[in-house]
């Protein structure tokens, strides 16, 4: 592996709170939910979620493209693009075969197939789009990144449930440093508000009840009861130090660390002693070369399960003793599965950025098994050199990363 510094150089963005990384930033600060009730899911026994609005696919892609497209891929393309931008990238002029594209995804355009299968269902075969596997296969949203823009470098998507959107970060901090690519785009992308989803989580009892949307999701909360869907992308540009020197790029954070495990106990609860996640955590420090002491902020998973919560807070008690100051923004955006990890990635970039923690949109009483610094109320001042960011998701799968300034 290069010992050469692996920077990010761009962030694009597309969630419930906009699109551009700074308007984003100000909401999250805000602390204040973007739930509302959801056309899509009138009816089911949760019909509210966070969803993306300031996002006009049409006038953002081309009409032709966009009717091409499902909606996770065209978030997707729209992030990537727009890092691109943010990095000053000139496509046209890069090495097209030492530029990569790993995204992550948990699923695909569900409603798609549903539309579809209502067809074969019906007994009309010859009614099936030709298109229905190119638009909705979860691999697209990378391949058309890549088609887009123009990358001929590695190109695929990872699947490792809510923990995608980290893993696919680390998979691209790995290839930056063992030399494969010089740049590569990397994040999540996810759409999961269709009524087979919703309901689904539902019935798991992995979604709040909470009559009002706003109040729904509390992470770390004594009352919580679940999240609340939702949906976006964030695509990072990752790339050397020496490839970003060259082109005269700034940095916005440095990558430092990737930690990843299994917690080989159960398909959708997480290991009763979080050993799992703590594993994945330890790891990303070790790649980081970074003790405890040594990071500032911590962006929390944070479903607002009661189940999930517990563990994150025993993981993180037990690595840290006393915890940093700490956020979790599924309050504000929801949970895009998916795509959370990559969005909540950058949140930390910016955090490093602004100096400054959001605080815990959502939290009024703490759990007494939270016991550490969870900011509440407003955003919180901190001098802070490097944060960790974690992830994790139904299968045990487990991701951490741990972000610096540049």
């Amino acid at each position: 592996m290069s010992r050469d510094e692996v920077l990010v150089t761009g962030l694009g963005l597309v969630t419930p709170a906009g699109a551009e990384p700074e308007g984003v930033w100000r909401t999250v600060c805000e602390g204040v939910s973007t739930a509302r009730p959801d056309p899509l899911l009138a009816g089911l026994p949760v019909a509210y979620s966070c969803q993306v609005a300031e996002f006009d696919a049409e006038a953002e892609l081309g009409g032709r493209l966009s009717r091409r497209l499902d909606r996770f891929t065209q978030f997707a393309v729209g992030a990537a693009r727009r890092a691109v931008d943010d990095a000053k990238l000139a496509a046209p002029h890069w090495a097209a075969e030492r530029v990569g594209v790993v995204l992550g995804t948990a699923g695909n355009s569900l409603d798609r197939y549903a539309d579809e299968f209502r067809r074969l269902a019906d007994g009309s075969p010859r009614r099936v789009s030709p298109s229905t596997l190119p638009r909705s296969l979860p691999s697209m949203s990378a391949a058309e990144a890549a088609l887009e823009l123009g990358a001929h470098g590695p190109n695929f998507v990872v699947s490792s449930a809510c923990a995608s959107g980290a893993t696919a970060l680390g998979v691209a901090r790995n290839m930056v440093r063992s030399g494969s690519c010089d740049v590569v785009l990397a994040g999540g992308s996810e759409s999961a508000r269709v009524p087979i989803t919703a309901t689904g989580f539902a019935q798991l009892g992995a979604l709040s009840r909470n009559p009002d949307p706003l109040r729904a999701c509390r992470p770390f909360d004594r009352e919580r009861d679940g999240f609340v869907l939702g949906e976006g992308a964030a695509v990072l540009v990752v790339e050397s130090q020496a490839h970003a020197r060259t082109r005269g790029a700034q940095a916005r954070a440095r990558l430092l660390g990737y930690g990843a495990s299994a917690d080989a106990h159960h398909p959708t609860a997480p290991h009763p002693e979080a050993r799992g996640a703590e594993q994945a955590i330890r790891g990303a420090l070790a790649d980081a070369d970074r003790t405890p002491d040594r990071i500032h902020h911590v962006n929390t998973h944070g479903t607002a399960t009661q189940l999930g919560d517990a563990a994150e807070a025993q993981a993180l008690r037990r690595v840290f003793g006393e915890p940093p100051p700490a956020t979790a923004a599924k309050g504000v955006l929801g949970h895009a599965l998916g795509a959370s990890g990559a969005i909540e990635a950058a949140l930390t970039v910016l955090a490093l950025q602004h100096q400054q923690v959001p605080p815990t949109a959502g939290l009024r009483l703490q759990d007494a098994g939270a016991e550490f610094d969870l900011v509440t109320r407003g955003p919180r001042n901190v001098a802070m050199e490097a944060a960790l960011t974690t992830s994790f998701g139904f299968g045990g799968h487990n991701a951490a990363l741990v972000l610096a300034t540049a």
